[in-house]
């Protein structure tokens, strides 16, 4: 499998095609990544030093890479936190092109907004970008539970509401959509779950929860989703999986006592799930 991942990147620590491009590359899978900036580590240390990529070398990076002749090769176009519109303008691009070349190619996006704690952290232009161009392109998206409100319009909170917010986003053009950070009022204290919905049903897995912020972990659990359910097609699979890597890669991060992903240290739980959680059917 061969995905081109469009996302930023960091020097020190694990965001963005920092956080994505190691644990695709250990389970198999070729990436090419294409930096849209080039940071000394990522912006919630307050400070940070490194150039945003200019739109235009983003698309000559992507424009050599198919000169190349790679597109008809690429399984997945990946891409997530879009600092400007001129990037989201790239990225739409190199995905129809990717898709003129090999047609079973998918689009994954993960809409990065915000999160239920912080709000929206985008420059206002970003979620109607999303909303109106970005999204109704993809086949596959992977909002938490805010961005997947804020997308929509809807107050997802219940299960009931959050499949009627899924629903609401793939009237909009995705097939396939992953809910991140599910956190329904009637869930047992301590834990927080995740949601995958296709056309064929929705699944639903539940974790304990673990009480830190981790930078990148969203990054990690849209690669490994993308490459899992563009391999088999099984989104229980894909949810098992990911889910199983993801909580081990936050559960060693934390008993390091870390500010940063201990993705390295990780590399068995993409390589070899556990599959120590329960995927259930829900419709």
């Amino acid at each position: 499998m061969k995905i081109l991942s469009i996302q930023s990147a960091v020097a020190y620590g694990h965001v963005g095609n920092s956080a994505a491009v190691f644990p695709l590359q250990r389970i198999g899978v070729e990436v090419y990544p294409v930096y849209t900036v080039n940071f000394s580590n990522h912006t919630g240390y307050g400070a940070w030093r490194g150039p945003l990529i200019s739109p235009q070398d983003v698309a000559d990076v992507i424009t050599g890479i198919e000169e190349r002749g790679a597109f008809g090769e690429i399984d997945a176009v990946l891409s997530g936190y879009q600092g400007g519109e001129g990037i989201g303008d790239v990225i739409l691009d190199a995905v129809a092109r990717v898709k003129a070349a090999n047609p079973n190619a998918i689009y994954a996006c993960d809409p990065v907004m915000g999160n239920a704690k912080s709000g929206c952290f985008v420059a206002p232009a970003i979620p109607v970008l999303l909303r109106e161009r970005v999204v109704p392109a993809a086949d596959l998206i992977t909002p938490n539970q805010f961005e997947l409100g804020f997308l929509t319009g809807t107050d997802p909170g219940d299960l009931e509401s959050t499949l009627a917010s899924v629903d609401a986003a793939r009237a909009m053009g995705p097939s396939t959509v992953l809910v991140t950070s599910v956190e329904r009022p009637d869930r047992p204290e301590g834990t927080i779950e995740m949601l995958a919905v296709t056309d064929d049903g929705a699944w639903i897995v539940r974790t304990p929860h673990i009480p830190m912020k981790a930078n990148g972990s969203g990054d990690v659990t849209a690669a490994l989703f993308t490459a899992h359910f563009r391999e088999t097609g099984d989104a229980a699979d894909a949810l098992a999986k990911t889910t199983s890597s993801v909580f081990d890669l936050l559960q060693n991060t934390y008993d390091a006592g870390t500010r940063e992903l201990q993705l390295v240290e990780s590399q068995e739980a993409y390589a070899h799930p556990r599959m120590q959680f329960e995927v259930t059917q829900v419709r």
